[in-house]
């Protein structure tokens, strides 16, 4: 686990700042996750000689960047879900999509369908069934030669939300083959990144706020965070 990587920890949760490209938890691929990165850091950090535990409390995309955190007990797990679950969590994205993008700020307000065998979320202006309801609301915070940058506050989390109801306007993210975009990014990587993440301290109960520096490759170079 490369140190600068490591936003915050504590005894009770441990913050990343995911690199696009990785997987949170293990999946088909056999690829190593940041889950089982995290895991082994504290081994050696901490000298355990028997299992380590983590919680996994959320996830953000392969291709996104940006804050993810684990706990490291049972009890700030559980506290945890409750915030996710409940909304109390407060998720800021950076995303890059056309310069072509209209507005300067709003809403969005689909139902998205996950397909499973896909691995896709489609968004509908209508309630579908088996579709759950997603909100967003953004702001245009920079224009670049090609590419307007947007803040997205997440109003719910749901599969692949922010690419699917981008996508559904008809701004798909930078380099999202998936959701529509025309071509990739070197490295494979999308415009998408975690920005900040606002929690309530699972023990102390006072609100942090995490934030994941931008990458430092393509057009996120050109890219202002505050």
């Amino acid at each position: 686990m490369e140190p600068e990587k490591i936003i915050f920890e504590d005894n009770h949760i441990i913050v990343i700042n995911k690199k696009s490209g990785e997987l949170v938890q293990n999946d088909k691929t056999g690829d190593i996750s940041l889950f089982e990165k995290v895991k082994n850091h504290l081994k050696i950090k901490y000298s355990k000689p028997g299992n380590v535990f983590l919680g996994l409390v959320h996830r953000i995309d392969r291709p996104t960047s940006g804050v993810v955190i684990f706990a490291k007990t049972s009890k700030a797990l559980t506290r945890l879900n409750n915030q996710f679950k409940n909304r109390i969590t407060k998720k800021i994205y950076i995303a890059i999509v056309s310069n072509k993008f209209p507005n300067n700020d709003g809403s969005l307000e689909h139902w998205l369908l996950r397909n499973r065998l896909k691995n896709k979320s489609i968004s509908y202006n209508k309630k579908v069934e088996n579709s759950k309801k997603g909100i967003l609301h953004y702001r245009k915070r920079q224009k670049l030669k090609n590419y307007s940058i947007l803040e997205i506050e997440l109003e719910t989390g749901r599969h692949h939300q922010i690419r699917s109801q981008l996508s559904k306007i008809g701004f798909p993210i930078m380099g999202d083959l998936k959701y529509g975009f025309k071509r990739s990014n070197i490295g494979s990587y999308i415009g998408l990144h975690a920005y900040k993440l606002n929690i309530n301290h699972p023990i102390t109960k006072n609100t942090i706020e995490f934030i994941a520096s931008k990458p430092n490759y393509g057009i996120w170079q050109d890219v202002l965070f505050d």
